[in-house]
């Protein structure tokens, strides 16, 4: 009798499968994910922050709920574009990337991600209105004193865990954590985004030229804005000064083993990189796929004959033109990607 019962509850089960399965949404295969961090009002029109030129430029329609993030997703007409906002800062946007990623309506298998936000430049490198293609990640996880209470000769009070003083590469004996401090993009993919986009004309104006004006003995950034490749330094602390901008220098190459060279600075890079690799060791994203691009709205320090009070205040005149340029050098690598799917689907470009 137990035994009629119980393949009777089995064939009831069978039969109710598939009507059950049916019902379970198909997930969308995101060809693109676009990732801002921050917008100042609406997702169009009025003044822009990250999102509003990809909205608008990617015909980004469809607005989606998404209770793990900071503001709705949204999507072209057929789903293959993905844009989301993460809030800024290095723990709300890994929050929001692992939202993101565990969220079942979508197969992120395949996708690209293309961080396009803007950051500081620093201008022995690169001019305000730029846009630099990333290699490296680093953050900041360091160990800090008061620079006044620093021993004699200290160029500042920051110093690496595993190290005894600024500048100098961390004993691996003296480490007392594992978390990373350098993330490797795909220098490949890199490289194949740079050279789709190393020509783009960028936004000048009569204001951003008066900046550069300001920069004598900085060639770099007296040039009109243009694009390049250069590694980000993601910080909690929103940092500025001549004094910290060497220091990032330093911390960038010592955390890349001399490969990376400070171009931007920001504050959610790492986080996303790191959300990103749990992602893809739980094969939900394949960190190979990821790009950044940042594009400078202003100096990470001050100009000659300014102090570093006076430059951190300042309005921020690169900030329309550095908007404008994530999405206008960002743009024909989404589109080069859309058009090569039958290609880029499996192989990534650049490899």
């Amino acid at each position: 009798m137990q035994r009629t019962a119980w393949l009777l509850a089995l064939s009831s089960c069978l039969c109710l499968s598939p009507r059950v399965f049916a019902q379970t949404p198909v997930p969308v295969p995101v060809k693109v994910v676009i990732v801002t961090t921050f917008e100042e009002g609406n997702d169009t029109g009025d003044r822009p922050g990250e999102f509003q030129f990809w909205v608008e430029g990617e015909h980004l329609d469809r607005k989606l709920p998404f209770p793990g993030g900071m503001r709705d997703l949204r999507t072209n007409a057929d789903g293959s574009i993905l844009g989301i906002v993460t809030g800024m800062t290095i723990g709300p946007s890994a929050s929001s990337i692992m939202a993101l990623g565990m969220d079942p309506r979508f197969d992120l298998t395949h996708a690209y991600w293309l961080l396009a936000g803007i950051a500081g430049v620093d201008p022995n490198v690169a001019s305000v209105g730029s846009a630099a293609w990333a290699k490296w990640i680093v953050t900041d996880i360091r160990q800090e004193i008061d620079p006044r209470e620093a021993p004699p000769g200290w160029p500042y009070g920051i110093f690496a865990i595993g190290a005894t003083r600024p500048d100098e590469v961390p004993d691996p004996k003296r480490l007392w954590g594992s978390e990373p401090m350098a993330y490797a993009l795909n220098p490949g993919l890199a490289d194949w985004a740079f050279h789709q986009t190393q020509n783009v004309a960028l936004m000048d104006t009569p204001q951003l030229a008066a900046v550069r004006a300001a920069w004598a003995g900085y060639p770099q950034a007296q040039r009109l804005p243009f694009v390049l490749e250069g590694d980000t330094l993601a910080s909690d602390s929103y940092w500025h000064g001549k004094i910290l901008t060497r220091y990032a220098e330093d911390w960038v190459r010592i955390h890349t083993r001399g490969h990376g060279r400070l171009v931007m600075t920001d504050m959610e890079d790492s986080g996303i990189a790191e959300a990103l690799t749990r992602l893809d060791h739980m094969h939900r994203a394949d960190f190979r796929r990821f790009m950044v691009l940042r594009t400078a709205s202003n100096y990470s320090m001050q100009a000659p004959g300014h102090t570093a009070a006076e430059s951190i205040t300042a309005p921020y005149v690169g900030g329309i033109p550095a908007l404008e340029a994530a999405w206008r050098v960002g743009s024909p690598v989404v589109h080069a990607l859309i058009a090569g799917w039958p290609t880029y689907r499996d192989h990534i470009p650049g490899n």
